[in-house]
């Protein structure tokens, strides 16, 4: 994994993400978005997360962008304020070389030394590789909903996964 570097995301990098992203978008039932995304749209959204304060990181390997992820408010209620819900893809010719593991790994990690107590994955489901990479984090089922998505012109279901990251609420 010494060719693997994980930094923080750019603007520069929304065309990569977009890339990564819209073929989920367009083919799959992993992300209930059904319209591709442009580079602008994904420009918007890092410096949303970016202003919360919450970070997007990017994973290049040898070079190449082999995925992101980041971290969203979960609620927007002040009692949710140390949970947050997190986003992971990485383009499919990186799947499977254990990238995953540390970018999301890096993430929760930011998320733990910047007072984060929770956080939430969510995967609709069937999704076994998602639910894998959870589970190998700590990640604990703890919700099932049945049919809440529509895609495809099929009912999709999804599931909560969920981690402590400590005890105690910071201010």
């Amino acid at each position: 994994m010494d060719r693997l570097i994980v930094r923080p995301a750019q603007e520069t990098d929304a065309q990569g993400i977009a890339d990564i992203y819209n073929p989920f978008i367009i083919g799959t039932t992993v992300t209930f978005e059904e319209e591709a995304v442009t580079m602008e749209e994904i420009q918007r959204r890092i410096r949303g997360v970016k202003s919360i304060p919450m970070p997007w990181l990017c994973a290049e390997y040898e070079g190449k962008l082999a995925g992101y992820a980041y971290a969203s408010r979960w609620r927007e209620r002040s009692a949710y304020r140390f949970v947050a819900e997190t986003t992971i893809y990485l383009a499919p010719a990186f799947i499977g070389r254990g990238i995953g593991k540390v970018l999301y790994g890096t993430l929760i990690e930011q998320l733990c030394a910047s007072g984060i107590h929770t956080v939430i994955g969510v995967i609709a489901l069937p999704n076994p590789a998602s639910v894998t990479l959870h589970e190998n984090l700590a990640f604990i089922k703890v919700a099932h909903f049945n049919e809440v998505g529509f895609k495809f012109e099929q009912w999709i279901d999804v599931g909560y996964w969920q981690r402590i990251l400590y005890l105690n609420a910071r201010e």
